[in-house]
């Protein structure tokens, strides 16, 4: 027997996630200076990457215990796709901040490595592109949410799902 563990495994991610994400868009850096955002940041994306994977991997398994709309499914599929890679680019951009290149790639045969993650870092670790990714990533994960919520609730237990159901293109 096959059980439907998709929804144990997807609102943990999906709280830090969004709570990255208001760190991150939020001035709070400026409110609260002594506070160690930056770490507080990277343990919750680490935590909320790596259970978006698990979200995804169950959602498959989800997918064929449960025969709603496949449009609806579809639309969900790929909303959670967008913000994992959102997030996921994010925490790329942290990871190659941490390895701090220049300390741990030596050689001429290494120097395109070091080049790449100095872009990779200076480019995601941006402050602005950075709250702009994740303002991104949160409209994703709250359209994931919105639309799991259709499929397992139906369209009455979000008054917003008809609307934005509309403005994708799904019928019910």
């Amino acid at each position: 027997m096959t059980y439907n563990l998709h929804p144990i495994f997807v609102h943990f991610p999906v709280a830090m996630l969004l709570i990255y994400s208001v760190i991150k868009i939020v001035p709070l850096k400026k409110w609260f200076p002594r506070v160690a955002w930056r770490d507080i940041e990277r343990v919750l994306l680490v935590v909320g990457v790596f259970g978006a994977f698990a979200a995804l991997a169950t959602g498959d398994t989800a997918e064929h215990l449960v025969h709603p709309n496949r449009a609806l499914v579809g639309m969900h599929s790929t909303f959670a796709g967008i913000a994992t890679i959102i997030y996921g680019a994010l925490l790329a951009g942290e990871i190659a901040a941490v390895i701090n290149v220049q300390k741990y790639v030596y050689g001429k045969s290494w120097k395109w490595v070091a080049s790449i993650l100095n872009f990779v870092e200076v480019v995601l670790c941006n402050p602005v592109f950075s709250a702009i990714l994740a303002l991104l990533g949160l409209v994703a994960i709250s359209v994931t949410g919105l639309l799991g919520g259709t499929i397992a609730y139906g369209l009455t237990a979000d008054p917003v799902a008809p609307f934005v159901l509309k403005i994708l293109g799904i019928t019910l």
